[in-house]
């Protein structure tokens, strides 16, 4: 038993090419893996992008777009891979075409002091007995 057929609604419109015996269709590209160069920019998960344009341009995709919005202040790689809900890898290709283009720019993470300095936590103390 065969099943049922679809009629298309509009008759107008021309059915997609299917191939032939023998012959094999290649699917459309529809995202470049990576630069002309092949290259990736250096990024870890840490790392803050920050956009150095308020609006994007109109050639932007709608990924990009979003980082340029999202990227008003410094992100991580990572916070930006969880608010797109894109792979690490995806984001490193997509962050390296913004790179490229000097639409956003990418930073080390701010590292802070792992203990506070002495002198300052002895000023506190003091001032606190003295209240």
């Amino acid at each position: 038993m065969t099943p049922p057929q679809r009629q298309r609604s509009d008759p107008a419109v021309p059915e997609p090419a299917t191939p032939q015996e023998g012959e094999v269709m290649n699917p459309e590209r529809m995202y470049v893996v990576a630069g002309p160069d092949g290259e990736r920019a250096e990024l870890d998960l840490v790392t803050l992008i920050v956009a150095r344009v308020t609006d994007p341009p109109p050639s932007a995709s709608p990924e990009q777009a979003a980082v340029l919005r999202l990227c008003a202040a410094p992100l991580s790689v990572a916070e930006l891979s969880a608010y797109l809900h894109l792979p690490f890898s995806a984001m490193g290709v997509l962050l390296t075409e913004l790179l490229t283009a000097e639409l956003v720019k990418a930073r080390a993470p701010i590292v802070r002091q792992a203990r506070a300095d002495r002198s300052l936590l002895e000023a506190v103390m003091n001032g606190l007995q003295r209240l």
